[in-house]
Parts: structure tokens; sequence; C-alpha cells
């Protein structure tokens, strides 16, 4: 297990499989709302962090700097796309959902990479540093301002420290997500599958 992984719930993730219902189907499910995901929430406050960080502790110029703020972008961004896909497309769902995956992973190796080059530390996952942002990782919302203070108090090396756990605990929401929506398909299909239930359904019942 990883000692990164956000306790709590995973917003309308928490019960993705709504097929053991006694309800008829329907060929559209109805779609969560992204906002209320905490792994779009903490890619949110990644992205917000990012865009600051990259501002004020790169030099202009740097290739560096854009490069952080796309990939934070692109974390985020996917997550709520794949969202929209959810009623339509299973598979571009899971294909959007893991484009941000992949971005949040470069971003945490850009971040890596700014501490290593400057020997500044990176974090022990069970220091009490990361054990304390994993703490303030829990309250829900999660939105840029429970991390305000730090951002505008702490040195470059706290920041980044910071988003680094931070990308951990979303990694690590998307991950189960995944598992989701790759168990949600496997099991039921797509839209199409689902259109062809609901005829058939609708046959026997006429």
């Amino acid at each position: 297990m990883n000692s990164n992984q956000p306790d709590g719930n995973y917003g309308n993730y928490g019960n993705y499989d709504s097929h053991h219902s006694h309800e008829p189907e329907r060929v559209l499910p109805p779609r969560g709302d992204y906002q209320t995901l905490l792994s779009f929430q903490k890619a949110e406050v990644v992205d917000d962090i990012t865009f600051r960080f990259a501002h004020k502790y790169l030099s202009r110029g740097d290739r560096t700097v854009d490069q952080m703020i796309q990939s934070a972008r692109s974390g985020k961004q996917n997550l709520l796309e794949g969202s929209k896909a959810a009623q339509t497309s299973k598979e571009m769902e899971i294909k959007l959902t893991n484009v941000g995956r992949a971005s949040l992973e470069e971003l945490l190796a850009d971040y890596r990479d700014y501490l290593r080059v400057r020997d500044l530390a990176i974090w022990d996952k069970d220091s009490k540093e990361a054990r304390f942002v994993r703490r303030i990782g829990c309250k829900t919302p999660q939105t840029f301002e429970i991390y305000r203070e730090f951002y505008e108090t702490r040195p470059a090396e706290v920041v980044a420290n910071i988003a680094l756990c931070l990308i951990h605990q979303t990694n690590y929401l998307i991950d189960q997500q995944l598992k989701t929506l790759e168990k949600e398909f496997t099991n039921h299909g797509g839209l199409r599958e689902r259109m062809t239930r609901v005829r058939l359904a609708n046959r026997q019942r006429g």
C-alpha cells in the first residue's frame, strides 16, 4: 500500500457500479460531477501550485516552466474531459483518465529533478512532513486555499515537496478510479452493449 495515499472517499467513484440495483438499465447512465471527484480536486490544487511555483522559482525562458505548467494542466483537464465523456464512451473516459495520470507522472519527475539538481531534500514518504501533508490532504473539498499559506510562507524546497506529496496522492486516487472504470467496462461494456441490452429488455417487457 502506498503510504502517500489519502484517506477518505473517492468522490462519485466510491460506488460506481450501479448495475446491482433493481432499476431498469439506462442507455446513458447518470454522469457524476467531476468537481466532486477527490482526484480532480487534488489535480486542480496541483495545477494551481505548479502555475505559481514555475513562475516564482524557475528562470524566465526556462523550458521547464511551460513543461511543468502544461503537465499540470493536462492532468487536471483530462480528468475533467474523461468525466464528461463517461456517458457516451467508457473507452474514451478510460483513455483520457490514463492521459491525465501520465501527465502527472511527468510532473512528478520535474519536481524531483528540481530538487535533485539543486541538492535539496526530497522528503521520505514516512517523514513527519509528508505525514502532515497527508493529514491536510484528507480535508474535503480540496482547494488551493488549504495550501496557500504554505506556498506563500515556505521556501521552494518545501513547496516542491508538498507538490510531490499531492501528486502521489492524486495518482493513487486515479489508479483506484481506473481499476473501477476497467472493471465496469469489462463487466458491462460500453454504450453499444448498453443499447443492445436495453432494446432486448424492452422487447421482453413488451
